[in-house]
């Protein structure tokens, strides 16, 4: 379930990591249990801090970039995990249209496209690449910084289904786009097996909703194994009807962000933790970094200069921040070569299949690394098993990784209710 991989840290955590280990065949069997009752998302992946007192999710990507980052040992790994979550959606495909980013000249981002084709060509479907591009008009190929070749080609629409080419129009449609500037009108009531679904992009999902769901999933987990949730689950609130140009509701974000400075001081406080805490506000909907900042102090979030405003008012596609989540900022204490790193689990279907470190050289352990300057050393298999030692110490490499996995796998089962209450909402 969980592979052996190196890490980073050596050192705490062992409290929480023991307890996870010990605990490891009833953890298992409640996540086969979860899954029988929800649908993993097609892939996922969770950026993660682990603060030694404290390891918890960050952020949960639904259309995951970065599987170029990912060791070559995980290949197999992958390629098993993504022949079963096709066999779902549908279990005569012969072939899926991967429909990326509108990142033509983003050459490293396309090599991800090219890991991922190169994942579900390896699984033994037939796999096209479909730009929702208008300028992509006939099969383009472009050249990729690692010496391979991506073809682009336009999509076309026959009744309800997605057509490239003349004839290719098979049961999967698997999105790397998270549709921030919303749903293309040529992605609306199609027949086939959509994944994710486009109601799971920026447009309609919200971070806090997100968090919401993974609370729930943390109560029930702590419960479990007899743990604090707050040992893996960080606070947060939410911010809505917010202006950073006009200045509007700068007061009701700093008293937000007060009340939850306050509420983890308390728990530093019952823990013992010396250091000082933090939250990150973040836009509520959107990715790649933007529209985030560190904040100490409630003040810090009034009076904003016009870069900052600038900054926390946009986010990709050009989507306005009206709304943010407050959450609690976990610290990092992980590094490689002496630089400030985070692991980032990627998963297919309920199956970690691997997983690197974010690594910034540039930014300190409460600062955001999802930053311009940062770069990714991929986690490397140290034995070839699927599962942890037992028997060893917790804050061995190996077991590091399964406490990783089982909250990675947490924030994927939060992603799972989260997109079936969405279902719900705006589901056809």
């Amino acid at each position: 379930m969980v592979p052996h991989l190196t890490t980073a840290l050596t050192g705490p955590l062992k409290e929480l990591e023991t307890r996870i280990l010990k605990a490891q065949p009833k953890i298992e069997h409640w996540f086969r249990s979860q899954w029988t009752e929800h649908a993993a998302p097609f892939y996922a992946s969770v950026d993660l801090r682990n603060a030694g007192f404290k390891l918890a999710p960050v952020d949960t990507n639904l259309f995951p970039g970065g599987f170029n980052n990912l060791s070559q040992d995980f290949l197999p790994l992958a390629i098993q995990a993504a022949t079963v979550a096709v066999e779902k959606a549908c279990p005569e495909a012969r072939g899926v249209l991967l429909i990326p980013e509108n990142h033509t000249r983003n050459t490293f981002y396309l090599q991800n496209v090219a890991a991922i084709h190169g994942i579900l060509r390896q699984a033994g479907l037939n796999v096209r690449v479909g730009s929702l591009l208008p300028e992509i008009t006939e099969p383009t190929p472009i050249d990729l910084p690692n010496g391979k070749q991506l073809v682009l080609e336009p999509i076309s629409r026959r009744g309800n289904r997605l057509v490239v080419g003349e004839d290719f129009s098979p049961c999967v449609v698997l999105l790397n786009n998270d549709l921030s500037g919303g749903i293309p009108d040529i992605l609306k009531n199609i027949e086939q097996n959509l994944l994710p679904p486009p109601f799971a992009g920026w447009s309609t999902r919200r971070k806090t909703k997100h968090f919401s769901a993974y609370n729930d999933v943390c109560n029930e987990f702590a419960e479990l194994i007899g743990i604090d949730p707050w040992l893996i689950n960080p606070y947060f609130a939410h911010v809505g009807e917010l202006d950073f140009q006009a200045r509007q509701g700068e007061d009701v974000l700093a008293d937000t962000v007060s009340e939850l400075l306050n509420r983890i001081k308390a728990k530093y406080q019952e823990y013992g933790i010396t250091h000082d805490p933090y939250v990150v506000v973040k836009a509520d909907a959107g990715t790649y970094g933007m529209g985030v900042m560190t904040v100490k102090d409630p003040s810090e979030v009034t009076g904003l200069n016009r870069k900052q405003r600038n900054k926390m008012s946009v986010v990709k596609e050009g989507l306005e921040v009206n709304d943010v989540i407050i959450q609690e900022g976990v610290h990092t204490f992980e590094t490689v070569n002496e630089a400030v790193a985070e692991p980032v689990v990627y998963m297919m279907d309920h199956f970690v299949v691997g997983g690197f470190y974010r690594v910034h050289t540039g930014r300190g352990v409460d600062e955001n690394l999802n930053a311009p300057g940062m770069h990714f050393v991929p986690l490397a298999f140290e034995n070839p098993c699927n599962s942890p030692d037992c028997d060893g110490n917790p804050d061995i490499a190996p077991n590091r990784f399964y406490a990783y996995g089982v909250v990675a796998r947490l924030a994927l089962l939060a992603a799972s209710r989260e997109l079936e209450a969405m279902n719900e909402e705006f589901g056809d």
